[in-house]
């Protein structure tokens, strides 16, 4: 029995530190000596950097705010035409990276875009450019992000709301509240935990977007890590400007935390009053279905329509474009590291449950932490270790240079994901696995079950529902992630990422449209297969 805790002990021991590796590698570097390229920057656009990041964050929250807040209030106190669509449908606005909504957004807005063809059909010739609003830039970028990340504060908000008791409700009526005080004094208060647990989510994803805000052109944080690195060759400077993201990112990491606190996202059991929906017919119906309506086409069908027309309109890339290698990358990238997430969270989770020890679990609490990282520092930080790493096999024992094994190739990027995502494939399994009463286990090692019998026959069929759908939401997370699979990506290797954002970092936006439409129909279906999970009112 010490031996198998001491072997749960070293793996979770393991694991935790691979996670922390980016952390340390970022945190030592910014104690080392600067270049001049950093004394430049700092002078000069460092300040730039942190206003745009800053205010591109404050933007989008406030977006993302009301559009999930709203949404999820309609959908879960009312009854109106379409709720039951509206109510899952919301939710493919996952499907659409921010990147490539970006993309959508330009070609339309675009002089002599897709609005431009539409006009001149609609109304024959005319000089339609100098009416056409341009969406570019920092608009262009809180936009794309917003209608992209509104989802993870109306999932979170949604469910906050549905257990919501009437208790509450009818103590507001008792007091004379109208609907609109009981929103703003009951309804809004009670959901605070889980509202801004998605703003945190969404705040981590924002500072942390590469390809929006570099379409886009707006000097943030992360095009500054990657120009450091790409452009100038400076991998010394890129680590000190992560070190200040990361620093924002880990604020908004604990905050989050902090403030869930004791909270509960819904109300206890005893007393629990279910809320009936309020029936809306006629002119009442019409703003929550409006909103909700033009919510769900501007942040999938529009995006999606785009990427389409701009693909059958230019048919010559489906020859030019190699379709079956972009499928057979992404899938093998999804297979590989979502069986190497769920295997190691499996036992890691299991190495927990039978060793009962406080230190364990506080270790790996610290190894979730790799989500909040942001992609760009993540495959940096990998550069620096392993580069690192590989000098002083080399200089002290003579080994030859190890980096290719880890830099520009499957492994490394594997190995990137894990980390990135590990939080995720963790946090879900253990969810479903504190279900699973400890008394269970001590039957069945009564009746002769050896503990790796005991997870085939028990464990293991009570969480594969669990575990398909965690390996569903990081499928989802590998067919969009882009700056680790950019930077860190073998040669001549492209995903539906990486190819979309190669064309169009060339101004092809046409080109793009092709694997832009594949990434978010693969999306699409995945969150389709999840949405009964993910929308449980259960």
């Amino acid at each position: 029995m010490i031996k198998n805790i001491n072997y749960w002990y070293l793996s979770s021991l393991l694991v935790s530190l691979l996670v922390a590796l980016p952390i340390l590698t970022v945190f030592s570097s910014f104690f080392g000596s600067t270049s001049d390229y950093y004394l430049l920057l700092k002078n000069t656009f460092l300040i730039n950097y942190i206003s745009n990041t800053t205010i591109i964050l404050i933007g989008v929250l406030l977006l993302t705010l009301v559009f999930g807040v709203l949404s999820a209030y309609f959908v879960s106190f009312y009854n109106f035409p379409g709720v039951n669509f509206f109510k899952w449908s919301l939710i493919l606005s996952f499907a659409v990276p921010a990147y490539i909504y970006a993309y959508s957004l330009t070609a339309f807005f675009e002089n002599y875009g897709t609005l431009f063809t539409l006009l001149k059909w609609i109304f024959g010739e005319g000089d339609y450019n100098k009416y056409i609003p341009k969406f570019d830039g920092m608009m262009g970028a809180v936009i794309s992000m917003s209608f992209s990340l509104f989802g993870y504060v109306y999932v979170l908000t949604r469910a906050s709301f549905y257990y919501q008791s009437n208790n509450l409700i009818e103590v507001s009526k008792n007091l004379g509240f109208s609907a609109k005080e009981s929103f703003f004094k009951i309804i809004l208060p009670s959901a605070r935990p889980a509202i801004v647990a998605g703003l945190s989510l969404v705040a981590m994803e924002c500072v942390s977007d590469f390809g929006t805000v570099e379409f886009f052109s707006v000097s943030t944080l992360t095009t500054g890590i990657y120009n450091s690195w790409l452009s100038y060759d400076d991998l010394n400077t890129a680590n000190q400007l992560s070190f200040i993201l990361l620093l924002l990112i880990l604020v908004l990491f604990f905050t989050e935390n902090f403030s869930r606190g004791g909270a509960k996202y819904h109300q206890p059991t005893e007393g629990y009053k279910p809320i009936p929906k309020i029936d809306l017919n006629g002119k009442k119906s019409y703003f929550p279905l409006i909103f909700c309506s033009l919510l769900f086409f501007f942040s999938f069908i529009f995006p999606s329509s785009q990427m389409t027309y701009w693909t059958f309109k230019f048919p010559k890339y489906f020859q030019d474009i190699d379709l079956w290698s972009l499928n057979l990358n992404t899938l093998f990238l999804v297979v590989i590291a979502s069986l190497t997430l769920l295997t190691f969270a499996f036992l890691i989770n299991y190495g927990n449950r039978i060793s009962k020890s406080k230190l364990l679990n506080y270790l790996t609490l610290f190894s979730i932490s790799g989500y909040a990282i942001p992609g760009v520092i993540l495959a940096l930080a990998f550069i620096t270790f392993f580069s690192w790493f590989s000098d002083l096999l080399t200089i002290n024992f003579g080994i030859l240079s190890i980096k290719k094994i880890f830099i520009g190739s499957i492994l490394g990027l594997v190995l990137a994901y894990f980390i990135r995502f590990y939080s995720l494939a963790f946090n879900g399994i253990k969810s479903n696995y504190l279900k699973i009463n400890q008394s269970i286990d001590e039957s069945s090692y009564l009746l002769g079950y050896t503990k790796f019998r005991t997870v085939r026959k028990i464990h293991l069929p009570y969480l594969k529902n669990s575990i398909l759908l965690i390996g569903i939401l990081i499928a989802i997370e590998i067919i969009k992630e882009l700056p680790i699979t950019l930077i860190l990506r073998p040669f001549n290797f492209d995903t539906f990422a990486t190819k979309a954002y190669a064309y169009a970092s060339q101004d092809l936006l046409e080109a793009a449209a092709l694997p832009s439409l594949f990434l978010i129909f693969w999306s699409a279906i995945l969150i389709f297969f999840t949405s009964k999970h993910i929308l449980s009112e259960k």
